[in-house]
């Protein structure tokens, strides 16, 4: 091809035939082996030479399209992310020596230690008891674990109904499932916090006894408001803390409102483990159920540093399974020193936050809620209500979003694990499913992003830019 072929099309560039003519350039761009860059208008610029078969004379033409320069009328520029959004925190050194000291030992059973003075997982638990100012702390192999076994020491039942968010991840109803009992959800407001009003409702039309309030995404819900709620009809509290570690509510450290606090050091929370959890309480009888149902069997309890008197475990430990669920040695040592950066990271985060928070809510269509004045939040993520959008346009949105290297995730999506049309584990609770008006509307047009804490200040603007241009594509033709 030459130039001379070209001018046809550059002189009839106009609406559709623009779009065929960009097509044609990086056709005629591949087989010259020139490669370019270009906007969403069409301004190319050669960027240097790909690996080519071409022959000498298509090299001179690519020569000749390199000084070619098509500006449309409009440009638009295309920001890209070129990291993974989903780039977790990483294991500290002090974590990854510790964790190969004890592989090199290989005694990475719970109970290797000689006494829980010196075994790592004890003290591990008495670290993140006392940063969340709990008396008990019993490490596990997952969150999930923590909130059937709550389930299971606080007394509940087979077929017992327990009322929960309707807005949370599929870990939460699946671990109420899993304890034998009947999910009853709970509406949320746009500020994705659990409707104290709608609770009251469901549980005087349920009866259900139990409640797992989940803070999601560290969004922290009128936790005084819903204790007095539960305390008036007698209903048992658990907080699933997964997302909150580090979140205060008027100075304490969310779980205190419950009788029983669980925690995620899954990969994507402050603590990463890969997987692991942790249950709390100040409750000695629970203490030593927890304990039980981890798998201190015997008078391996002896081996908590963490623990109530032996005559809580002597009444208990016939009647109590043991689920193994306790963690292993290998994980506690990844842990353990993350405790004591929690707070320095989490300074970090909310600080990222604050700008990106700011940048989101100057772009058309985006708004970020805030927080209820009481919470002292943690901000490893972001999340956005998408206003005034069609589908299409939404749609349009997330593409491009997409195709900049910011994925954004929308928890109402079909496929989203946290959208509770796909939480079809009992028939009782998806009869519920069309009950949940408010809580489907909102999360089908809210979005989420994570906000890695290995990225770098010009990385969050490079997020925010990203968003806004793909805001300005979705709503080109409004």
């Amino acid at each position: 091809p030459t130039l001379a072929t070209l001018k046809p099309l550059t002189a009839t560039m106009q609406g559709r035939t623009m779009c065929r003519a960009i097509l044609a350039f990086a056709v005629i761009a591949f087989m010259t082996g020139s490669v370019h860059s270009y906007t969403a208008g069409g301004v190319f610029s050669t960027l240097g030479k790909a690996p080519s078969l071409a022959s000498s004379s298509s090299c001179r033409a690519s020569s000749a399209l390199a000084s070619l320069r098509m500006v449309a009328a409009e440009p638009r520029t295309m920001t890209t992310l070129n990291k993974n959004i989903k780039t977790p925190d990483p294991i500290p050194e002090e974590g990854i020596k510790l964790a190969t000291e004890v592989m090199q030992s290989g005694k990475l059973y719970r109970y290797s230690s000689a006494d829980a003075t010196s075994c790592m997982v004890s003290r591990c638990e008495a670290a993140l008891a006392a940063y969340m100012d709990y008396k008990y702390c019993v490490a596990l192999n997952s969150c999930g674990s923590a909130i059937f076994m709550a389930l299971k020491c606080v007394g509940a039942q087979h077929n017992d109904k327990v009322l929960s968010n309707a807005f949370t991840f599929t870990a939460v109803p699946s671990a109420i499932v899993h304890a034998g009992c009947e999910p009853v959800y709970v509406e949320c407001n746009d500020q994705y916090l659990m409707d104290p009003e709608h609770l009251a409702e469901m549980a005087d039309k349920t009866g259900a006894k139990y409640c797992v309030v989940s803070h999601m995404r560290g969004k922290v819900a009128d936790m005084d408001r819903i204790k007095e709620i539960c305390d008036a009809r007698g209903i048992t509290i658990v907080e699933d803390c997964a997302h909150s570690l580090g979140v205060r509510w008027n100075g304490v450290h969310t779980g205190h409102h419950g009788v029983m606090s669980c925690v995620s050091s899954q990969s994507y929370k402050m603590l990463n483990s890969g997987e692991g959890g942790f249950l709390l309480t100040d409750d000695e009888e629970l203490a030593a159920k927890m304990i039980l149902y981890a798998g201190a069997y015997e008078k391996l309890y002896h081996k908590h540093s963490l623990r109530p008197a032996d005559e809580f475990f002597e009444k208990h430990k016939l009647e109590t399974p043991n689920y193994s669920m306790r963690m292993d040695v290998a994980r506690a040592a990844m842990i353990y020193p993350q405790i004591y950066t929690l707070d320095e990271r989490i300074e970090v985060y909310n600080r990222r936050y604050q700008t990106v928070k700011e940048d989101i809510n100057q772009i058309p269509h985006l708004r970020v809620p805030d927080q209820l004045p009481q919470v002292s939040p943690v901000y490893d993520s972001v999340q956005f209500n998408i206003r005034d959008l069609s589908e299409a346009q939404l749609e349009i949105f997330l593409e491009r979003c997409a195709v900049r290297g910011v994925p954004v995730e929308v928890f109402g999506a079909k496929t989203n694990a946290r959208y509770f049309r796909n939480w079809k584990y009992t028939a009782a609770s998806q009869e519920q499913f069309d009950s949940l008006p408010k809580t489907e509307k909102i999360i089908q047009f809210a979005g989420d992003l994570r906000l890695p804490l290995q990225f770098e200040d010009e990385d969050f603007k490079t997020m925010t830019t990203a968003l806004r241009e793909a805001m300005q594509e979705a709503t080109a033709d409004a």
